[in-house]
């Protein structure tokens, strides 16, 4: 396969409206469409093809990083497909890849099918918004309509620190510097502890990934900083369950007390097969922090936070299983969908019936 080959695909992905393009040794190259994996009529892929692919995709600079780390992740701005997040990882001691396309437009709130109050939660002068889900469940969509509603609305400095950049923010109201990982800055963490010195109002964490990054992210949400960041959990419990988990003994309590005094609010999601097959729908978990929420926080009673959820509808809170039946009901998704992804599937049947 040669490298024109690659351009070809990736000007055929918006063709076939997909989402990803994976190049895996041993079969033909293969796109994600509404979330199913579809071959493409190709011949299969070799390794030594792969091989010629990544190193015309990286400067040098990558392929050290590749070699000694194994696994990398950038961005590359296609002519036909835009802005590509690539990411390259070894499988038999050689490189294969996946190509996500990230789009050239924010989309509209309702077109994402996020809930009115995500719109507040931006608006908010400072603290900590979490954006959690597993991995393809459009966390990265979310934060970059979130820094547009603010960028459209609020005089400020917003600062990105991204692992790649996989969408470009023209700046309206406000100033936007994003920054990206290996190209603008060296580390994760360093970039974080730096960024705070760039007066910034508003500050955008690709990942929160360990305890340096998190201990970091509270502090500037502390200090009056307004901090928007994802985190790979599968619901909003668990994402709270996490960042204490990372910290021990009396570290673990001061950031207890961070987090209850910082946080905003969490929007966990999922997406969703629709049930025409056409395309796939957001389902989310949403908890705003209200006294109660914090004081559940403050005093590490996570378990109790999924009755807050339920019973604080009037503050915008939503349950995963609500949600899902709502979808249901609207006909966006099936009875076997939402039973499948339910918390507990009992909660469905009971509602329906």
């Amino acid at each position: 396969m040669s490298v024109s080959s690659l351009d070809r695909l990736l000007a055929a992905a918006s063709d076939f409206d997909a989402s990803d393009l994976h190049l895996v040794a041993g079969v033909p190259p293969a796109f994600r469409v509404n979330g199913e994996v579809i071959i493409a009529d190709e011949d299969a892929l070799t390794e030594s093809e792969l091989t010629e692919i990544a190193d015309s995709l990286l400067n040098e600079q990558q392929k050290k990083k590749f070699e000694q780390e194994w696994e990398l992740c950038i961005s590359l701005l296609h002519s036909a497909a835009g802005r590509v997040r690539a990411t390259f990882y070894r499988r038999n001691g050689h490189p294969e890849m996946s190509f996500r396309f990230c789009g050239e437009r924010i989309a509209a709130r309702e077109e994402l099918g996020l809930p009115d109050k995500i719109d507040d939660l931006a608006r908010r002068p400072n603290g900590l918004v979490l954006i959690t889900g597993p991995t393809g469940a459009g966390k990265t969509t979310t934060l970059n309509y979130m820094v547009d509603v603010i960028n459209s609305e609020r005089r400020c400095k917003i600062v990105t620190i991204e692992d790649p950049i996989e969408f470009v923010h023209q700046n309206k109201r406000a100033i936007v510097v994003q920054q990206e990982v290996l190209s603008d800055v060296r580390s994760f963490n360093r970039a974080l502890i730096h960024v705070l010195r760039q007066d910034p109002d508003v500050i955008v964490v690709g990942e929160m990934r360990d305890h340096e990054a998190i201990s970091t992210a509270l502090t500037a949400a502390e200090t009056g900083h307004l901090v928007l960041a994802t985190m790979h959990s599968p619901n909003v419990s668990h994402a709270l369950e996490r960042i204490v988990g990372v910290f021990e003994g009396s570290t673990q309590r001061q950031i207890i007390l961070q987090l209850s005094n910082s946080l905003q609010g969490i929007i966990a999601q999922e997406l969703l097969p629709a049930a025409d097959r056409t395309r796939r729908v957001l389902a989310y978990e949403l908890i705003v922090a209200n006294s109660a929420v914090r004081n559940l926080i403050r005093e590490n009673q996570l378990h109790q936070l999924e009755n807050l959820i339920q019973t604080g509808k009037k503050d915008g809170m939503t349950l995963m299983d609500n949600c899902l039946y709502d979808l249901y009901c609207k006909c966006l998704i099936t009875y076997d969908t939402a039973l499948s992804r339910a918390r507990h599937p009992d909660r469905i049947v009971r509602q329906k019936a």
